[in-house]
């Protein structure tokens, strides 16, 4: 009687199993979805002049919101002209001083240089989050 192996053998692709891809994807967008990615891919829209400042209008407190549209018409995290795509989210970390606030960077690639964004958020009343504070690496 052969002996039978308990696991699938190495090039088996299992039809009720979503593809490795599929999986990624899945857990990329649920990543997007905390408040610090969010707000991350958001001042990366704006300060690479894709977006107007507006756009964050009703999710930053007014101090950050003036930060923003000091910096936003500079464009600080638009990429050089024929240096590559727009610039892309590679990290983004956080921490948590205290409850209801999250204190957080993320590293901005763009074309061949590496940036850095730092930004504050706060729970406000109905548990939603505002942005405080805007950093970047520069100001221009």
């Amino acid at each position: 009687m052969p002996t039978t192996s308990r696991t699938a053998p190495p090039g088996r692709r299992d039809p009720g199993r979503p593809a490795p891809s599929a999986v990624l994807a899945a857990r990329r967008r649920e990543r997007d979805r905390l408040p610090h990615y969010w707000f991350a891919h958001r001042l990366v829209l704006v300060l690479s002049g894709q977006r107007p400042a507006h756009l964050l209008l009703g999710h930053t407190r007014d101090e950050a919101y003036e930060q923003l549209t000091r910096l936003a018409p500079h464009t600080p995290l638009r990429p050089a002209p024929g240096s590559g795509p727009a610039p892309v989210v590679r990290q983004v970390g956080w921490s948590q001083p205290r409850p209801g606030a999250v204190e957080a960077f993320a590293r901005i690639a763009v074309g061949d240089r590496l940036r850095a964004l730092a930004f504050r958020l706060e729970r406000v009343r109905g548990q939603r989050w505002m942005c405080s504070a805007v950093e970047l690496d520069t100001v221009p």
